[in-house]
């Protein structure tokens, strides 16, 4: 079953130097923290903070060539997690026509600011653990989940923090 989602902030994993986008339910205490490119980081970052870039993103790209064929973004839904990558969907309607397009989360996310398309996310991510990795053989546990990604310092995360 998706879930409306909402973006819970941008962080730095200093162990690994990779952005995450932490996404949480609009209701609940879960989160579901999303490893990124650094691009990527800086174009959720952009449309969060309202700053614009004097060239278009790719993002900022793909939601106009939506709009000059008369499309809009519905929605986005980050659909699974398979061999630790995530999977998403884009879906535009065009034309009388609804389309499912295959995405990356963090492309998928930024265009969803942009186009202020509500963001959802299959409630099972909120609880897996990507396979092999050493969390996943110990229980889930929000809320140290939540913890460590409250110990990331947002100063790490440098032109990235908000």
């Amino acid at each position: 079953m998706m879930v409306k989602a909402k973006i819970n902030g941008l962080a730095l994993d200093v162990t690994s130097n990779s952005p995450v986008v932490v996404l949480a339910p609009e209701e609940g205490d879960l989160v579901l923290p999303i490893w990124i490119g650094h691009f990527e980081a800086w174009a959720i970052a952009m449309e969060l903070s309202g700053v614009t870039s004097k060239r278009p993103l790719t993002h900022d790209l793909l939601s106009g060539i939506i709009t000059q064929l008369g499309g809009t973004v519905d929605k986005i839904e980050v659909t699974e997690l398979k061999d630790q990558t995530f999977f998403a969907k884009i879906h535009v309607s065009c034309d009388g026509k609804k389309l499912e397009i295959d995405a990356r989360p963090s492309d998928s996310i930024a265009l969803a600011l942009k186009s202020k398309a509500p963001i959802f996310v299959d409630d099972a991510l909120f609880q897996k653990r990507p396979e092999g990795s050493a969390e996943n053989q110990e229980p889930y546990d929000p809320e140290a989940l939540k913890e460590r990604l409250r110990n990331l310092n947002p100063e790490d995360f440098g032109k990235y923090s908000l």
